[in-house]
């Protein structure tokens, strides 16, 4: 299960930090690190501050793009201190890591993390099936990267130890790309019956989203939802 789960670092801009959370996975039995824009990387300071876990930084993918880096996912949680006007789905690192292990019996899951002075943009938490938040001191709640990898992943590896057998999710559902191809269709769909301003359109996108990705449909269900978005476009091609 543990090889089936990665760990997605957007924007990192200091290469100590992508060190520092290879060791954090190490500690925690963890192996993949995926890298999307990294300011500074290769980098000698990553490879020291790793401290042994070279291993996980010598196999860390870089991507030009969180699409490419969620690929072939079946769902995706964001780790975020801030609070959003839309709400996401909110768990604590323990409910992620029992959600994510039982979700990677089946397939491939992944944990995304923003950059330390911004955290995740909206857009990108668009992309998650729920948020992870870590209770902290609300007076000095801001945690490093490497911190925030760590609480998770300690999760991750005791929820690991401790599985009970319970019922496994769900093999069928779709995946995070099939997931953003609903929701282009949904948006162009909208716009073209004329339902949506896509000015104006953000936050209902982002309700939209919610309410899909708790759903969980299936790839039929996916072709199903589509073919009835081109019915309502009198079958026009997608932009």
């Amino acid at each position: 299960m543990l090889s089936n789960i990665r760990i997605v670092l957007i924007g990192t801009t200091h290469p100590g930090n992508i060190g520092a959370v290879a060791r954090a996975m190490k500690n925690m039995c963890l192996e993949h690190l995926y890298l999307v824009r990294p300011r500074h990387y290769p980098s000698a300071e990553a490879t020291d501050r790793a401290s042994g876990a070279h291993d996980v930084l010598s196999q860390a993918r870089v991507c030009e793009s969180l699409d490419e880096a969620l690929e072939g996912c079946r769902m995706v949680a964001g780790a975020s201190a801030r609070t959003r006007s839309v709400k996401w789905t909110q768990v604590t690192p323990r409910q992620c890591a029992q959600t994510m292990l039982q979700e990677a019996e089946q397939g491939e899951v992944a944990i995304i993390f923003g950059r330390e002075s911004s955290g995740l943009t909206n857009a990108e938490l668009d992309r998650c099936h729920l948020l992870v938040h870590i209770l902290a001191n609300e007076e000095y709640s801001s945690l490093n990267l490497s911190q925030a990898v760590q609480v998770v992943a300690y999760e991750i590896h005791q929820g690991s130890l401790d599985q009970d057998g319970s019922q496994p999710e769900r093999q069928d559902v779709a995946t995070a790309e099939e997931m953003e191809g609903l929701f282009q269709h949904l948006e162009q769909t909208m716009e073209d019956i004329g339902f949506s301003d896509p000015r104006q359109s953000d936050k209902l996108q982002r309700r939209l989203r919610r309410l899909f990705f708790r759903a969980r449909p299936d790839q039929d269900e996916i072709n199903i939802l589509r073919g009835i978005f081109s019915a309502a476009q009198g079958r026009k091609s997608m932009k």
